[in-house]
């Protein structure tokens, strides 16, 4: 009788715990807000080292946070499943980011100085491009654990480092590609690079085809929305060096023999970043380097084809999710303002002035607004783009860059 009246005890002891734990479980699920990735993004803070989580489908910041070091040239891709954002600081610190969680999963310092990276094709590699020690360093996805290091080129002019380690040459435009490949510039000897990791698993190293002599100084370089081109700029002259990943057995192709630096009509305040190109249909839209232009070139021969006067010197030009208009910022002093333009006849829409440093826009997905970073308003203005009106404006503190996690699903973003 007492062993049955200690079993019911326990019994009911038992179901009281899983009850409670069954109505704990349910509270907590009822208080933790669920969260869908699809419509979220993160705004670089760069002055106080800060991101800011967004939701753009109701124009909310939903948090903030911080910690991740120097962001003055900051970056930023996405995981396959879109949870988690890889920041690229310019102290060389790679962090990794849980967007449904507002905190820092993991962040490691892996350079002394470092310049955006890219996340492989298939999400399990993500790429650091350095200026100190230059080179490349390629990392775990899920764990930032070290894959492997590609060192750039040695400088054989430069006296060593005060260690006694050789110089390298700093790495610029990195990106990813089709079938696992990160392809990037060589800024100080002049070269392109191609590391394929499609068998990394098997071989342990990438195999690098490397390009030499493809002009001075490439500064930055961006690929087309399919993965087959990648061009690069030249700091060093005119002109642009150009990589057919469909047939790299042709080497680099020169084209536009007249963009660039060495013919400047004006003092260049800002080099254009090259990423910020909008190729639409046909036509790339590209910022002219020293001049108050936008460039007109057509993709199937790679010639310009005519020059959009603009307000000021190109920065970004960016193209709606639809290609009927591109959006184009300006470098300082200049830097208040925004040009509309429309991509079939190349007329002027219209002329906005966000404010003072305008220096990003992100488009949602498909393209009725625009988000722009306004830093010295240190707000983020949020634009319908079928009216060109302002919509919203948030608070954020000398914001920079703007990544909308749709970027997860586009080749070079």
């Amino acid at each position: 009788m007492n062993t049955s009246l200690l079993k019911l005890a326990s019994i009911a002891i038992l179901s009281s715990v899983i009850v409670a734990c069954a109505s704990q479980t349910s509270n907590e699920t009822a208080q933790a807000p669920i969260r869908a990735t699809g419509d979220m993004g993160v705004v670089i803070e760069r002055a106080t080292g800060q991101v800011q989580i967004v939701n753009h489908t109701h124009q909310e910041v939903l948090a903030e946070i911080d910690g991740l070091g120097d962001l003055s040239h900051a970056s930023i891709v996405y995981s396959r499943d879109q949870r988690y954002a890889y920041v690229f600081g310019r102290d060389g610190g790679l962090t990794k980011i849980d967007i449904l969680k507002d905190k820092i999963a993991k962040r490691v310092m892996q350079s002394g100085n470092s310049i955006g990276g890219a996340i492989s094709q298939d999400g399990k590699l993500v790429a650091v491009s350095n200026y100190t020690p230059g080179g490349v360093k390629v990392f775990n996805s899920e764990t930032l654990e070290l894959v492997a290091t590609i060192d750039s080129s040695i400088l054989t002019t430069k006296p060593k480092n005060k260690d006694g380690s050789p110089v390298r040459s700093k790495v610029v435009g990195l990106v990813d590609a089709p079938n696992n490949k990160f392809v990037f510039s060589l800024f100080d000897s002049h070269e392109i690079w191609i590391a394929d990791f499609s068998t990394i698993e098997q071989d342990k190293t990438p195999k690098l085809t490397k390009f030499t002599d493809i002009g001075l100084f490439p500064y930055d370089a961006l690929i087309s929305p399919d993965g087959r081109y990648y061009i690069a700029g030249l700091f060093g002259e005119d002109g642009m060096a150009l990589v057919d990943l469909w047939h790299i057995e042709k080497g680099v192709k020169r084209i536009l023999p007249n963009y660039g630096k060495g013919q400047q009509k004006l003092p260049v305040y800002k080099m254009p970043h090259l990423e910020g190109w909008a190729i639409a249909g046909d036509y790339a839209f590209m910022p002219a380097v020293g001049r108050h232009e936008v460039l007109v070139v057509n993709t199937k021969t790679w010639e310009q084809v005519t020059a959009i006067p603009a307000h000021s010197q190109p920065i970004f030009v960016m193209a709606q999710p639809d290609n009927r208009q591109i959006w184009v910022n300006f470098a300082h002093p200049d830097n208040n303002t925004i040009q509309i333009f429309n991509t079939e006849t190349f007329e002027l829409v219209k002329t906005l002035t966000p404010g003072p440093a305008v220096l990003h826009m992100e488009f949602t997905p498909r393209g009725e607004h625009v988000w722009m970073s306004v830093r010295d308003s240190n707000e983020i203005q949020i634009y319908d783009t079928k009216t060109q009106t302002l919509q919203k404006t948030l608070k954020s503190s000398s914001p920079s860059g703007i990544f909308f996690t749709s970027r997860a699903h586009q080749i070079g973003l």
